[in-house]
């Protein structure tokens, strides 16, 4: 008879031996139906851990690119900004008064704007839903 190691109840019997290969059973099925179930919860333990990681990791992507967005627009807001204000001045300057450049570059972002909200959503919302989707599925 050989001990077996890893499991000392459990007893090992010799079947047979064919050069150095030893085939032995194990007397108690019920121990492999346990090894079985812990595998299992190990294995469902595992991959809820993994879709928390890929989820965790989809979010960082997603709110990185979003974070570095806002900070690109929020530069070019600026200077946009800056450059309306010289822009009006000009304006203002070429016609005689400085609030006529102001109310021409008004009634050119009224236009824009009605521009925007008529078709806004085949130029803003489609693009950025399907840049989020593309982000979320990567």
């Amino acid at each position: 008879m050989i001990q077996n190691a890893v499991s000392p109840k459990s007893e090992q019997t010799h079947i047979g031996s064919s050069g150095n290969k030893n085939i032995y059973m194990d007397n108690q099925p019920d121990t492999s139906i346990d090894s079985l179930v812990d595998r299992t919860r190990d294995y469902v333990e595992t991959r809820v851990e993994l879709m928390k990681l890929q989820a965790a990791n989809k979010a960082s992507d997603i709110i990185s690119s979003t974070a570095s967005a806002v900070v690109t627009g929020i530069v070019f807001i600026f200077f946009f900004l800056m450059l309306n204000i010289g822009l009006g001045l000009l304006l203002g300057e070429m016609l005689g008064k400085n609030y006529w450049g102001f109310l021409i570059l008004a009634g050119v972002y009224l236009i824009t704007g009605l521009l925007f909200k008529s078709s806004g959503e085949k130029w803003i919302k489609q693009p950025v839903s399907s840049m989020l989707i593309k982000k979320m599925f990567k």
